[in-house]
């Protein structure tokens, strides 16, 4: 297949061709998925893991494509067996594309789409959230190969991002946080002005708004999406500490009120609802990045994570007002987080 010109290299960017990223509550075509096999992410765990995926299948499955990059025949044959014995038996499709990690959200395609109909996807440089892993040359491949399954356009960016760094409202809105997207460990030659260009450029954006800090114990330099989610256009859910003497109370503060300073696309200001955070998750004095911000909103269901705590069913009463049109589903991900991320890590939406 002969390969797609680049618009980039005709001096046209995905903006001016009429492409945006659309916001994940829009129609989906198919959610992807990348199967959890390291054992050195979860050494005692992974079974407990691919449990929480075919949980996370079965819920949505029944709304749209469930797309499983999966790393030879063996292991498709061994998913499918189990997707069987759940009752799952349609709408689900292997693809045999080695990874280095499961964390599709960031190194996956951000997909893109126009007024026609047509749709792009972004392939963003990766670098496992600033080399903090050696293997992830196969991670950065991905998007590429998934361009030519679909048979898509394919806009190749210079920035190092990952997918879990941006939040959209579909609308020219963007956020993300100062922590990741300055971080000297992905682009130390570029500023916030050059950043936001690029993000503007690539994903059809009229605005980028900064927060400053992430929640403890994200390896990721604080990824947006465990901090605050677009609902709606001007709906933000958002990470709020109660436990003053938490040391996410003062920078999850300051991120709810810059939000609260900030304007919408038609210049107003955003609603914001809390979302309670989790009690502290440790193990062996380590603590993991738990937060009820990183749920994920396919088209029948949104699925939230969930530890084991009585904040659970607070954060999944005030998202089950948030979604009234959507099933609100708990997903357990302890053992998700002992790897470093939940559900919205694992998952990435096709429109």
């Amino acid at each position: 297949m002969k390969p797609k010109p680049s618009a980039l290299n005709l001096g046209r960017s995905p903006h001016k061709l009429g492409y945006r990223m659309p916001a994940e509550w829009e129609l989906h075509e198919a959610t992807w998925l990348s199967w959890p096999q390291d054992r050195e992410t979860w050494p005692q765990e992974l079974e407990q893991v691919e449990a929480a995926y075919l949980e996370i299948i079965k819920h949505l499955h029944e709304g749209e494509q469930i797309r499983i990059l999966v790393h030879g025949k063996a292991e498709e044959g061994r998913v499918s067996k189990w997707l069987r014995e759940k009752g799952i038996k349609g709408n689900v499709f292997f693809h045999e594309i080695p990874t280095d990690s499961p964390w599709i959200r960031d190194y996956g395609p951000t997909f893109i789409s126009n007024q026609m109909g047509s749709q792009g996807l972004v392939d963003w440089q990766f670098n496992a959230w600033g080399r903090k892993y050696d293997s992830f040359g196969r991670d950065d491949a991905v998007p590429g190969q998934i361009a030519r399954l679909l048979d898509i356009q394919k806009f190749r960016s210079d920035l190092v991002m990952e997918g879990g760094a941006v939040e959209v409202n579909g609308r020219g809105v963007c956020l993300v946080t100062e922590e990741c997207l300055l971080n000297p460990n992905r682009n130390p030659s570029l500023g916030r002005t050059e950043i936001e260009g690029v993000l503007k450029d690539f994903l059809g954006l009229e605005q980028v708004i900064w927060l400053g800090e992430g929640i403890a114990g994200d390896d990721t330099d604080g990824h947006i999406d465990e901090l605050a989610r677009f609902v709606s256009q001007g709906i933000i859910a958002v990470a709020l500490e109660e436990n003053l003497d938490d040391e996410n109370f003062k920078p999850l503060q300051e991120n709810w009120n810059r939000l609260s300073r900030a304007l919408d696309q038609n210049g107003k200001p955003f609603k914001l609802v809390a979302l309670p955070m989790p009690e502290k998750i440790e193990m062996n004095g380590k603590r993991f990045p738990a937060s009820y911000a990183n749920f994920y909103m396919g088209n029948q269901a949104v699925l939230v994570p969930t530890f084991r705590q009585k904040s659970d069913s607070k954060a999944l009463g005030i998202l089950a007002e948030l979604f009234p049109d959507r099933k609100v589903v708990g997903i357990d991900a302890i053992p998700l987080v002992y790897g470093q991320g939940a559900i919205h890590c694992i998952t990435q939406q096709q429109p």
